[in-house]
Order: C-alpha cells, then structure tokens, then sequence
C-alpha cells in the first residue's frame, strides 16, 4: 500500500518575524487562503485517501496542526518527543506503518514546500512508487532554472526505464550546496537536478539502509517498534529517542544509499525557505512588488511587503524585504534574505525569547 509522510517540525528562522516557534511556517497562510501544511495535504487528494497520510511532527504542533486538517485521522500524528532532523522522523514513521502494513511504500514530503502544478506531481508520485516496488530508492529531482548554491544536487546518467510517461535514470551521486562555478556547470551541463527532498522507499527498505549506514539509529527504532501498541510504548520512545543523534536523511541515509533512481519533474516547485523564495510564487502588482497588507508605494519596485494591520509605505527603494508585525519589524536586502536566521540567532543569544 502507498503512504504519503508529511514531516512537519522544522521551525522556519528564515520567515521570521512572521514564523516563530509557536506558529512556524508550516502553520501560516504565506500563499493564499490555506496554510502551508494544508495545502501540503489537499495537493495528495485523491492519489492518497485520508488514512494512508501520516504526520510526523512534535505533540505542540500536531496540536496546532490537527485542527486544520479535520479530515486526517487525529492517530496519523506521530509526535517526537523532539526534533532530530529527517532521518530520525522517516524512521520513526516507516516503523510505525510497519507494525501494520509490511509492504508499505512510503512517499516522504515536507509541509513547506510550493507546488504549481499538482497534476503532474501526483503523476510523478505514482510513478515513483511503481519504481520503488521492485526495492530501488527513488527521488524526485527538480530541473533547475539556475544555479543556485542553497540546493543540494543530484546527477544522473542515461534513462533507465519509462514509467507513467516520466524517464527514470540511475542516480550517479549527491552533491550538497555547491559554490557559484560548480552551480553554474551543473545548470549548464544538463545532468543534474535539484534535490527536492522527496522520496520514495519500501519502508523496509528504508529500515535496511538504517541497518547498514546507520546502525545506533536503527537499533533505537527496533525497540520503539518493538513497543508499540504496548502500554510501554510511550516511555520507550522518550527513553530511546533522547539517545538518537541528529542526521538529515541526505547525509544519514541518500549519499551512500544503494539502487537509487532520481525522476527530473517540472512541477512549479518552489522551496519556501526564505523570503526570497516566497516572493517568486506570490503574485505581484505592476512594479512587481508581492504585498499582503496596505501598502502605498512611490517609485518602488520588486519589493515583499507583508504588514498586519499597519499602513506601510515606501519611496524610491527597490527588492527589499519588509515584513511588519505587532511586535517586531525586518527590512532587508531581497539578497539578504537568507540571513534572517542570523537575527534569530542573535536575538537567541542575547536572551529574548519574547521575540522568537
């Protein structure tokens, strides 16, 4: 059976002062009427019905989440007792699908991500899983439009098989982050793709790979999958999951993996990670500035205005970020925009919680 997994409990620092630790990101409504995290769930509908999408994210943010998306069931929340990044939170929900369904196909995904074209993304899904059937490790590859430095990459070779109307190639390696040059050859040699962060795996298969190259990790997942549907279930999991060490599922798991298979997609992707990235998927006026809020703007150009109850107003300045809430107030460079977690960092440091 295929599952969709939503990871939902990164704290968004680069959306502040609009995201902070009690409603990050994944909970706000940065594009359109819907939050980000429903709108994660209504683009499944109808590949995954409601039951077959689970939620892996802390009990505070389920709380917060759940009652967004009443059609998912309130026991598809699996809550960690805290975050340890995405390799922990995929082994935590293929162990849980496991007790259940030994043939699980897990789709993992995350709340914070924008997707034009739904259509074509499902496809893409579906496809993928057909792939992941036979056992390969498949990822959804995203073709860059230019050479960005903040995404990781993935190369690949010649088409391996056809599937669903989507070429499948053999994954040739991970590359995390490069510099500009190596960017720039990557977008121009046309055999690399931007990791999106999107996987398909047998949740068996997963486990294996923990078995292999994360062998701490996966004995810690054995005796929390050992417990489950037990009365121990719950002090297990915080007893073991307080020893498990932090590792995304690209270093823990993706750059040494074996039989793994990248599908390129053009499905008006966007990583929502900063301002920056918002401003490119929000429609603009004729100076193209982005704007929620009043705004009155003279001779200004290709701004993100976004103000809660506050006229904002500005003249004669161009691609700036300028988000104004009741208790605190960023302007920055559109250029800058990666550096707002900077500003939480500091504010961390100085001891002002009041603002995070």
């Amino acid at each position: 059976m295929l599952y969709a997994v939503i990871m939902a409990g990164g704290s968004g620092t680069r959306l502040w002062p609009l995201s902070r630790r009690g409603q990050p990101k994944q909970a706000l409504k940065l594009i359109g009427e819907r939050t980000m995290f429903q709108h994660s769930v209504d683009r499944l509908a109808p590949l995954f019905p409601p039951e077959r999408i689970l939620v892996v994210t802390s009990a505070a943010m389920a709380d917060l989440l759940r009652p967004q998306t009443p059609g998912l069931p309130a026991a598809n929340f699996i809550s960690e007792p805290e975050g340890r990044d995405s390799a922990p939170a995929a082994g935590l929900a293929a162990i849980n699908l496991l007790q259940h369904d030994p043939d699980a196909i897990m789709v993992m995904l995350t709340a914070d991500h924008y997707i034009l074209d739904t259509e074509q993304f499902r496809s893409a899904l579906s496809a993928a899983a057909q792939v992941a059937a036979a056992g390969t490790i498949v990822t959804l590859g995203i073709r860059p439009t230019y050479p960005a430095t903040g995404f990781g990459y993935v190369s690949f070779g010649e088409a391996w098989v056809i599937e669903n109307g989507f070429r499948v190639y053999r994954s040739a390696g991970f590359t995390e982050k490069p510099d500009l040059a190596t960017a720039v050859r990557f977008l121009e040699g046309g055999r690399h793709v931007w990791n999106s962060g999107m996987f398909v795996w047998r949740a068996s298969r997963l486990m294996d790979e923990f078995a292999r190259q994360l062998p701490d990790i996966h004995a810690a997942l054995e005796q929390i999958g050992q417990a489950l549907d037990t009365p121990q279930a719950g002090d297990v999991l915080r007893r073991e999951w307080s020893n498990v060490r932090r590792i995304s599922l690209d270093y823990g798991i993706m750059e040494h993996a074996d039989n793994v298979a990248v599908i390129p997609v053009e499905v008006g992707w966007s990583d929502i990670g900063s301002w920056a990235s918002l401003i490119e998927v929000l429609p603009a006026d004729e100076s193209g500035n982005a704007v929620t809020g009043e705004f009155v703007a003279v001779d200004s150009h290709n701004c993100l205005v976004r103000s809660e109850g506050k006229l904002v107003a500005a003249i004669g300045v161009d691609d700036l970020v300028i988000v104004d809430t009741p208790d605190a107030l960023l302007v920055c460079r559109r250029d800058r925009a990666q550096d707002v977690k900077e500003v939480v960092n500091r504010l961390t440091a100085q001891g002002k919680p009041v603002y995070l």
